[in-house]
């Protein structure tokens, strides 16, 4: 029978407690959200430094629609602006705006990876949109463990590409650990490699002023090629690729997913300028945040919760299999917590994981009350 494979995949996945589903969300608060009628202490969001709920639009002259690519009659001065900050903020000459996250990475991979005489050098944690960007691209894509540099620099030494670019996540997005990005950049420069970091992450929370992982501990090490994405620390949708004139250019002329997409709503691009540059200088936030993810670890440590070794708002606790993290998380909302339960494809098998996000908007008291409720399920 015609496509009865769907029937089949999604009883597996529900099989084998893999299956995915969304959930109404009604209202919320930084901190909270509603479902079914019910009020839940959010853990699980990536708004890490509470400022979704922010309104900006109030004297926007910005319309809603863009009413075309950017190429055709979608680029306004909202996008232009927006991109002009980025540049002058980041340190690079050329900026462009994709509607996410995932658009961008696997876009810019398979469009400037187009050269059969290419390598790409992938992160085995890498996002999803990052290793769909690698398959989709004409160049051959190699896997090195993650973050081992060791590993990496013999792949490098053993590739024979003209063209070679290393690509890595700032912050990995379900381990919650750091790239060494400026070891990352060390090895691109010495096998005349480019880089390429995906700060989703990282960017607004992490390094001076919010600007990123690599900007962590005084560095301000500046990949060939960085996106950084709106819709966690900013509060807004969307994402950026910061690069050369050369590179966007090249993006304008080949990227087909920038070319033949409506352009970002000029509404979004006015008001994520806006969150942009108040994020530059929220610090009261991102020490709060610090403060946050501290009193957590040190919490989860006395209470003997085998945490992942994660300084950042992202703290992953392993249980396992998939039934019985679905389970604890069940368990959680039971109690009035919304814990994300994290299972295969999104992680190896028996990695399972509860993907504690923490935020500047939690209370000293939700952080203790759900280190509480955590002893008591596990």
């Amino acid at each position: 029978m015609a496509f009865d494979y769907i029937a089949c995949a999604l009883a597996l996945r529900k099989k084998e407690a893999l299956l995915r589903e969304r959930v109404l969300i009604t209202s919320s608060t930084p901190s909270t959200m509603t479902v079914a009628g019910r009020e839940y202490i959010n853990f699980a969001s990536n708004d890490y430094l509470g400022l979704a709920a922010t309104s900006t639009l109030a004297h926007s002259s910005a319309t809603l629609g863009s009413k075309s690519s950017a190429l055709v009659t979608g680029y306004h001065a909202s996008h232009a602006e927006l991109e002009r900050f980025l540049c002058q903020t980041l340190g690079y000459d050329a900026c462009l705006l994709f509607t996410s996250g995932f658009s961008a990475n696997s876009s810019v991979l398979k469009t400037l990876m187009s050269a059969p005489d290419s390598e790409i050098f992938q992160d085995k944690l890498n996002h999803a949109s990052l290793i769909d960007g690698g398959l989709a691209a004409k160049a051959a894509m190699t896997r090195f463990h993650h973050n081992d540099m060791n590993h990496l620099r013999a792949k490098l030494e053993k590739s024979k590409a003209n063209n070679k670019l290393i690509v890595s996540e700032g912050v990995f997005s379900m381990d919650g650990d750091l790239a060494p990005i400026d070891a990352l950049a060390e090895l691109a420069k010495s096998h005349d490699a480019w880089l390429m970091i995906d700060d989703a992450h990282g960017f607004g929370v992490l390094g001076k002023n919010g600007l990123g992982s690599c900007f962590v501990d005084g560095n301000a090490i500046r990949p060939e090629l960085l996106i950084i994405t709106f819709g966690k620390a900013v509060g807004s949708s969307g994402a950026a690729l910061l690069c050369s004139t050369a590179v966007k250019d090249f993006m304008l002329q080949f990227n087909r997913d920038y070319i033949y997409s409506t352009s970002m709503s000029p509404m979004v691009a006015h008001s994520t300028l806006i969150a942009v540059q108040s994020l530059v200088a929220a610090n009261a936030a991102r020490e709060k945040l610090a403060h946050n993810i501290a009193l957590f670890r040190h919490l989860a440590s006395e209470a003997k919760l085998a945490l992942m070794n994660s300084d950042t708002a992202i703290q992953p606790l392993i249980i396992g299999d998939a039934d019985t993290t679905l389970l604890v998380s069940q368990q959680l909302k039971t109690a009035g917590f919304w814990v994300g339960a994290i299972r295969p494809p999104t992680v190896p098998v028996n990695t399972a994981r509860l993907r504690i996000t923490l935020t500047a908007a939690h209370s000293d008291e939700q952080i203790v009350a759900l280190v509480d409720q955590l002893k008591r399920t596990l």
